[in-house]
């Protein structure tokens, strides 16, 4: 019997999880190690950071629904990995032996690294948990009572800039609502050297779709952004050219940010000798497998992927659903097939974008095929449909996990809901 562990329990890890077990069977055994006991939907947090949503309606226990596909589930945090021993060690002592490692933690949140951000140490919030998302919201609401200028963005080295701008629209619409967006000036403050930029390069019309968007709603913007270091109110930003020079140094107020940081891997991956790039991030082969350790595979956000193209102020590539979904499949066939079959990896995954991105009261959707250009399909529209379809998104997520079902769930709606054919891989 082969002893299959996941680590982490997002998006990733979840579909995992049950796709593995379809795989196996009864004959082999799946643990999935979780450092909190609930799933978050992520993609809902910056719903969560005006108040569109409750902890309760994008969150859900873990153990109940494993156990009924016969999963087994661990709540507890791995301090260690023992890579050359196929061994983890948890933060209660106990250690968890496996035959395949598939990991599919996330990220770290490096807001260490710039001065002053973070929602607990620092002065600016954030959406990538549902804590922080809540925690965005409590200011959301002082803000309400006390209105004044807002930055939202992402810092130096982020690599997820979407959340940003949907985050930036969702609280323009919130506050429109509540009769006080002529109070609030609001600035998009970011590293991307233009807006749209999204760490791909660009997606088609992007950039020009953006910036009419921001300028419908207006905002203004500061692009090609380092951010120097953050204090109660004030955020000090240097601003490159093309060719990485400094040509204006901003010092921004402000009564409420949220900043997305940089990311990094998480403390346990990151130390194993072999494993990872120097920021941590696992290093895979084609076919999502570490090339050091033959049983140690990764997909999401903790992998590492080179950026798109060399940027001023350092960008970094983002890992999305759909992308995600397709490294998963791949690694559970490629484990299937050597562990039922004794045959090398063949699988491999897309890497291809498709997405939905929230605007409050409208939406863009784009797709990039592949994500790393050049591209064979190149697509990006906007609309309230767009909008409509991310909230049927979601309870369609969060309902086929509760049911545990194997099947690709982004591949399946994506390409409904866009109205586009089935592409291959």
């Amino acid at each position: 019997m082969a002893h299959v562990v996941i680590l982490g329990a997002g998006i990733g890890g979840m579909p995992a999880a049950y796709e593995m077990k379809a795989a196996l069977g009864k004959a082999h055994e799946v643990t999935v190690i979780n450092s909190s006991e609930h799933f978050q939907f992520v993609p809902s947090n910056p719903w969560i950071g005006v108040g569109w949503r409750k902890r309760e309606e994008i969150t859900f226990p873990i153990e109940p629904y494993l156990k009924r596909k016969k999963i087994n589930f661990i709540a507890d945090t791995v301090t260690k990995i023992e890579a050359a021993d196929n061994r983890l060690i948890l933060e209660n002592g106990e250690t968890v032996d496996y035959d395949y490692l598939l990991i599919a933690t996330g990220p770290k949140l490096a807001f260490e690294e710039v001065q002053g951000t973070g929602p607990i140490n620092g002065f600016t919030h954030s959406i990538c948990t549902t804590s922080h998302a809540e925690t965005a919201y409590d200011s959301y609401q002082n803000l309400l009572d006390n209105p004044g200028p807002v930055i939202v963005g992402a810092v130096q080295g982020a690599s997820c800039f979407g959340p940003a701008y949907e985050y930036s629209m969702i609280l323009d619409t919130a506050l429109r609502r509540a009769k006080r967006r002529d109070k609030v000036p609001m600035t998009v403050i970011t590293s991307e050297p233009y807006i749209g930029h999204l760490g791909l390069g660009g997606v088609g019309d992007s950039k020009s779709m953006l910036e009419s968007e921001l300028r419908n709603r207006d905002m203004k913007w500061i692009t090609n952004a380092k951010i120097i270091k953050v204090e109660a109110g004030k955020m000090f930003v240097d601003q490159y050219n093309m060719q990485g020079e400094v040509i204006q140094q901003h010092e921004v107020a402000f009564n409420h940010s949220m900043m997305l940081p940089a990311f990094k891997g998480v403390d346990a991956v990151a130390g194993v000798e072999g494993l990872c790039n120097p920021r941590g991030f696992v290093i895979v082969d084609e076919h999502q497998r570490n090339p050091v350790y033959k049983n140690i595979y990764a997909a999401g956000v903790c992998i590492a992927i080179p950026p798109v193209e060399a940027t001023p102020v350092p960008t970094g590539t983002p890992k999305t659903g759909y992308m995600i979904e397709t490294m998963v499949t791949a690694i559970v066939h490629n484990i299937r097939n050597e562990i039922l079959n004794g045959t090398a990896p063949t699988e491999t995954g897309s890497w291809n974008a498709i997405c939905l991105a929230d605007m409050g009261d409208t939406g863009a959707a784009f797709v990039a095929i592949p994500q790393i250009p050049p591209r064979n399909v190149t697509w990006f529209k906007k609309g309230k449909w767009v909008h409509l379809a991310k909230i049927a998104f979601e309870k369609y997520f969060i309902r086929k996990m509760k049911k545990g079902t194997s099947e690709p769930l982004y591949e399946k709606y994506m390409f409904k809901a866009l109205g586009i054919e089935r592409l291959n891989k």
